[in-house]
């Protein structure tokens, strides 16, 4: 991870691609590139290690990351790739808990990293326009968590044959059993 010197243009223009961030005035949009830190990663670098407890939320600027669970023997097992406008690690904002999940730069890639401390006190100063990014984050968590549940129906039905259980039902009530 290095800390790269780009212009606060690109940065801004950057922040603007992010649903969370878009809808903000560019004052508003200044004052969080003043709190954030800009941090930039090579392909391959860890963002996130899973398991650890972190007070930050991210925000890809340019580059795309991919989130990685670890499944027991360590196998990892993909779940998604992020990429420009993103955010990622929104429950450190909310929670202090371990994160869930590895993520990792797919390419070389630039970040927002924002501190928890940092956006409750901005949020404070500025009361409407936090209002404003907590209900675009809660949009984009259930814009998450609805592609998960697909996700997880899709694999329920992938995990038994309907044809086998029509059987079953049919033996059964044919008292063929």
């Amino acid at each position: 991870m290095e800390k790269p010197h780009l212009s606060t243009e690109f940065l801004l223009s950057g922040l603007g691609n992010s649903i969370v961030f878009r809808h903000l005035d560019e004052r508003a949009r200044r004052y969080l590139l003043e709190i954030s830190e800009r941090v930039a990663y090579s392909a391959g670098e860890r963002i996130i290690k899973e398991g650890e407890i972190s007070p930050y939320l991210y925000v890809v600027i340019q580059g795309t990351v991919n989130v990685i669970v670890k499944e027991k023997e360590e196998k990892e097992v993909f779940i998604c790739t992020i990429g420009e406008g993103d955010a990622f690690g929104e429950a450190a904002l909310f929670l202090n808990m371990k994160r869930t999940a590895d993520v990792v730069s797919a390419d070389n890639s630039i970040l927002l990293q924002f501190h928890r401390k940092d956006l409750l006190k901005f949020f404070k100063r500025e009361p409407s326009t936090g209002i404003k990014i907590l209900m675009l984050m809660v949009y984009t968590l259930l814009k998450k968590l609805r592609s998960a549940n697909r996700e997880l129906a899709f694999e329920r039905r992938s995990d038994y044959n309907q044809e086998e259980v029509d059987d079953f039902i049919s033996d059964f009530l044919n008292e063929k059993l």
